[in-house]
């Protein structure tokens, strides 16, 4: 009897993966449509959506030295029983520039190490295809430059073909353009620059390259230096070339249950999961023909939890994507944003969406032009494909692992221009759940947001009041707080979702109905509005999908009206 397979949690090392006998949801089908594309490709994705692994697999499937490990490796595949003829064909160097780093300095000769080492290494890997003089020369030589041109000549000379992997090439470049400045970014990316200089050495070198990152922009600045690059991020094609389908999961999960090691209902588990980790959509022509895809380091996350513990994990969010949250805010430049990107970030998190074009690359330069800036929180997985409007995309917020990011930036953004005791909230926030008494805690948000005079000075109007509720409201453990929620042929200002799933003993659920008029308005204007916003918040309660959502719970409705800033009037009705 086979043992169960593992839980590849982690695991960038494909062999690794097959030889410990790990789960592997299995991507080798995409390896005829890549060698189809054009030679040198470039593939970018947000963090943890597995580009590691794949490249590892990849690596792997052509590598020379691997060519007689096939059957073991991949016997079990898709392309195990559909190999292409390049299988085993090439010498492989595989570089991942995440492991560069130090000082500015010291990032030239840092890069150029770094290449001497994995270049020994290839060489030493393919031994046997070299003379003793070659071998003793080429490891003799000290910079990488050197040692890349050497190989160059001799397997040129020898016909020997050579596949490029690069992991993570944007990894120190960013970090570089966020720690550092434009200029001095400009300077190793442009002209002479090193970085530039390297992939200009490598697109005459190599007969295939496969490279990998989260963000176009180093690329957009490299593109003189590496001009015959094909990037196939937004094809259609490779939607689903990473991350999971809900299909892919199903499977693993009946995989678990079927082994006596999941217990529970596996459609229950997926509906869990979706709103957390699904909805990731990279080309506008996959929406209605491809399934969208899941975040696969959060479901591995998420069944490792259900497989040990017996349940959900208490957090749907994994504790370890805050270093990635807080590189992707660095990167990002989250807190040196300029009043017109805050108002993009602003209108996407009260609205989750935003209509815009979707720039395939684009330069450092261009970092801090609000149009550009949808786009690069596309690419960092903030935003995702979800709909079209003529030649222009609709992005939104994915899922509520997301959304929640977006609601911290707000939070973050709040307390640092006026601080609330969020205990003292939270505290509240229970008898809302459990009690139904939500008077206490709204009024609280309410005095705070009339009271934070650095708030009031920059924002106007019911979108801002519905961020700042949203914002504070985020951090109420049981419910998911969904703005803009369509119910009942309308779009209702907050739904506050009570989460069942982790706390059945949730008794309550909201929707609220904010509504804001300036002073010199009021009195003409507030009985009618005040009418209105009763008869919409009517017709939301009456839908069936209300209904669903509050799942037994008992629905309170609740409109807020205000003056200017402050709170004129808040009841249930």
């Amino acid at each position: 009897m086979k043992a169960t397979k593992g839980i590849p949690y982690g695991m960038s090392n494909f062999r690794n993966v097959v030889e410990q006998n790990c789960y592997y949801v299995d991507k080798t089908m995409y390896l005829p449509l890549l060698e189809d594309q054009a030679h040198y490709l470039i593939f970018t994705r947000p963090r943890r959506f597995g580009k590691s692994l794949f490249l590892d697999m990849l690596r792997s499937y052509y590598d020379l030295s691997q060519k007689n490990n096939f059957q073991k490796l991949f016997g079990e595949l898709w392309i195990g029983k559909n190999p292409t003829p390049l299988q085993g064909k090439y010498q492989m160097l595989y570089l991942d520039f995440s492991k560069i780093g130090g000082s500015i300095d010291e990032l030239s000769q840092k890069f150029d190490a770094y290449s001497a080492v994995q270049l020994d290494e290839l060489l030493m890997r393919y031994r046997e295809y070299y003379d003793d003089e070659f071998v003793a020369r080429f490891l003799s030589t000290k910079t990488g430059l050197d040692k890349l041109h050497m190989l160059d000549d001799e397997a040129r000379r020898l016909r020997y073909p050579l596949y490029l992997i690069i992991d993570e090439y944007d990894n120190f470049t960013n970090v570089v353009l966020n720690e550092q400045g434009n200029e001095i970014y400009h300077a190793i990316t442009h002209a002479s620059g090193f970085y530039r200089d390297a992939f200009k050495n490598y697109k005459g070198m190599f007969d295939r390259i496969f490279m990998t990152g989260v963000s176009p922009v180093t690329l957009d600045d490299l593109t003189s230096g590496f001009n015959i690059g094909w990037n196939i991020s937004t094809s259609p094609f490779f939607n689903g070339m990473l991350g999971f389908s809900e299909e892919d999961v199903r499977a693993m999960l009946r995989y678990y249950q079927e082994a006596g090691k999941l217990q529970g209902d596996v459609e229950d588990m997926i509906q869990e999961m979706k709103p957390w980790y699904d909805n990731y959509c990279f080309a506008k022509e996959s929406l209605k023909r491809d399934p969208k895809m899941f975040n696969c380091d959060m479901v591995l996350y998420y069944l490792r939890n259900r497989i040990q513990l017996g349940e959900s994990p208490e957090q749907m969010i994994d504790p370890n994507t805050k270093t990635d949250y807080s590189k992707m805010k660095r990167l990002i430049q989250l807190d040196r944003l300029d009043g017109n990107r805050k108002g993009v970030l602003r209108k996407i998190t009260e609205e989750g969406k935003i209509l815009t074009n979707l720039f395939p690359s684009f330069s450092a330069d261009e970092l801090t032009k609000p149009e550009i800036f949808p786009s690069l929180l596309f690419y960092y997985g903030m935003l995702t494909i979800i709909g079209t409007r003529g030649d222009r995309v609709i992005l939104g917020i994915p899922n509520n692992n997301v959304r929640k990011q977006y609601y911290e930036y707000l939070l973050e953004d709040f307390q640092s221009k006026d601080s609330l005791n969020l205990n003292g909230l939270k505290d509240l926030f229970d008898g809302m759940t459990f009690d139904g008494d939500w008077h206490p805690a709204l009024d609280f948000i309410a005095h705070a947001y009339k009271d934070n005079s650095s708030v009031r000075s920059s924002i106007e109007g019911e979108r801002n009041i519905q961020g700042f509720f949203t914002a504070y409201l985020s951090i109420n453990a049981y419910y998911l707080t969904m703005p803009e929620v369509e119910l009942n042929h309308g779009f209702c200002d907050m739904f506050l979702m009570p989460d069942l799933q982790r706390y059945p003993e949730v008794e309550h659920s909201y929707i609220l109905e904010l509504k804001y008029l300036p002073k010199d308005r009021f009195e003409a204007q507030s009985a009618e509005q005040w009418d209105a916003a009763v008869q919409q918040i009517h017709r939301y309660a009456e839908g069936e999908k209300v209904r669903q959502l509050c799942r037994g719970t008992r629905l309170h409705c609740i409109v807020m009206q205000f003056c200017g800033w402050e709170l004129e009037r808040m009841e249930e009705v």
